[in-house]
């Protein structure tokens, strides 16, 4: 993959003719140093995870389908689009050697335990916001149908801090990217966790409706995404939140998905939608409680997919790192409309997908507390929501403005050798202290 270059590959093969469009143009966002990052001993957040995922698309050729590149790194005006100035030039400035200087600020900003402060952590933030960013331009622009950033997702950052290991909120800087281009956006995420984050950013309006299904009640993070919260002002009921229990499987969920959605579209009519795929709602997830196989998460995917509208994918949480590349894997398949042997081919992260070395993982054994009669009611009160916004809103376009400001350099003429080390280090594949047996795998304590 070359810096900056699009890496263009000969054309997937034909769609089933049932297909509105020919064939999707899709587009997939990657660089390794996203995943070179740490944020400390025990802490279940593990960057590697996109490395581990993007070295599972290469050994199923799936690269050969795709456009790839190498997003730019977002500026800190970029970042700002949303977030307040003080806080990214905090972030920006902030280093593990300097934070004892800056107790107040960190307090003010909410870094520490759970957003801690590392090496290279302002680049980590510029690599996963300019992934969504540049994917966004793209569908602005019609050069894709899809666009991947699968080290996106953070939607738990707010304007003026971080929340829930999310420092800059990628999600919404997309959405605002795609703001300019369309009159409403919809976005959807499917991580167990509430997209607390992208709500508030849109709660006051009708240009975006944002759609959770999350895991709600028994303390659970971040304790919103109550069915009642559904916008203020401008934005009421455009706000939709399904909670749900612990426990839920591939036929309860599917079923709840697929008819909200359905709806949802039906009555919003959003000219692009953002879709959040977090994979802690797998079964077995680290901080997850639902009991969803990797089927059926794809099957949300598989079905946003073929409302063809100008899609954007990220990804999100995922604790368990081998079932986050597996399922980001599978979902990168399906919007390539292409089938994967359940067989994973050889490759540097196989030793992590012992002992069988298959691609499907399975729905848990949790019991489901989701009731026929609790999913009835959520469902009815949701659509109830939907039902007094009547007719999608009219916006009166301006001129659109331009795309964010990025300086005018040809990057290739910079530095050659630097060029050559960059596309070596996407080459990585594992880090010493990656390699620990159980929860603790990538903690390395010295004398451990």
């Amino acid at each position: 993959m070359k810096r900056l270059e699009k890496h263009i590959i000969s054309p997937s093969p034909p769609l089933p003719p049932i297909r509105m469009r020919s064939k999707d143009r899709i587009a997939y966002f990657y660089d390794g140093d996203v995943g070179n990052v740490y944020f400390g001993p025990k802490h279940p957040m593990k960057p590697h995870r996109i490395c581990m995922t993007h070295h599972l698309v290469l050994s199923y050729e799936l690269h050969r389908k795709m456009e790839v590149y190498r997003p730019h790194k977002a500026y800190p005006a970029e970042l700002a689009q949303f977030h307040s100035e003080d806080y990214v030039e905090f972030l920006h400035r902030i280093t593990p050697d300097t934070q004892h200087l800056f107790a107040g600020e960190l307090a003010r900003y909410n870094l520490g335990e759970d957003c801690p402060v590392f090496e290279n952590l302002f680049e980590f933030c510029q690599i996963y916001a300019g992934g969504t960013i540049d994917a966004a331009q793209r569908l602005n622009n019609q050069l894709c149908d899809i666009a991947i950033n699968w080290a996106g997702g953070l939607h738990h950052a707010k304007k003026c801090g971080a929340s829930g290991f999310c420092y800059i909120n990628d999600l919404v800087l997309g959405i605002l990217e795609l703001l300019k281009h369309h009159a409403r956006v919809l976005y959807i995420d499917i991580d167990v966790h509430h997209g607390d984050g992208v709500e508030e950013a849109f709660y006051f309006t009708d240009r975006v409706m944002t759609v959770s299904f999350h895991k709600y009640g028994d303390m659970f993070f971040p304790g919103t995404g109550d069915v009642k919260e559904v916008g203020e002002r401008e934005g009421k009921f455009y706000a939709i939140n399904v909670p749900l229990k612990d426990g839920i499987d591939d036929t309860s969920f599917t079923r709840l998905f697929k008819t909200i959605i359905s709806k949802v579209v039906e009555t919003y009519q959003p000219g692009a939608i953002v879709l959040q795929c977090g994979a802690d709602s797998l079964a077995g997830d680290r901080l997850g409680c639902f009991n969803l196989s990797i089927d059926g998460h794809a099957e949300c995917v598989r079905f946003v997919k073929k409302l063809n509208l100008p899609l954007l994918v990220t990804g999100g949480g995922g604790y368990t790192k081998e079932n986050v590349a597996r399922c980001w894997t599978v979902e990168t398949g399906v919007l390539l409309d292409t089938e994967l042997p359940n067989e994973i081919p050889e490759n540097e992260y196989i030793k992590y997908f012992a002992p069988d070395y298959s691609l499907k993982s399975p729905g848990g054994l949790m019991e489901n507390l989701n009731s026929k009669s609790y999913l009835s009611s959520i469902k009815t009160q949701v659509l109830e929501n939907l039902f007094c916004i009547q007719h999608a809103p009219s916006v009166q376009m301006q001129e659109v403005p331009p795309d964010f400001f990025i300086p005018n350099f040809d990057e290739d003429e910079q530095n050659p050798d630097e060029r050559m080390d960059q596309h070596t280090q996407d080459k990585q594949i594992q880090r010493d202290d990656e390699y620990y047996e159980g929860h603790y795998d990538n903690d390395h304590v010295d004398g451990s």
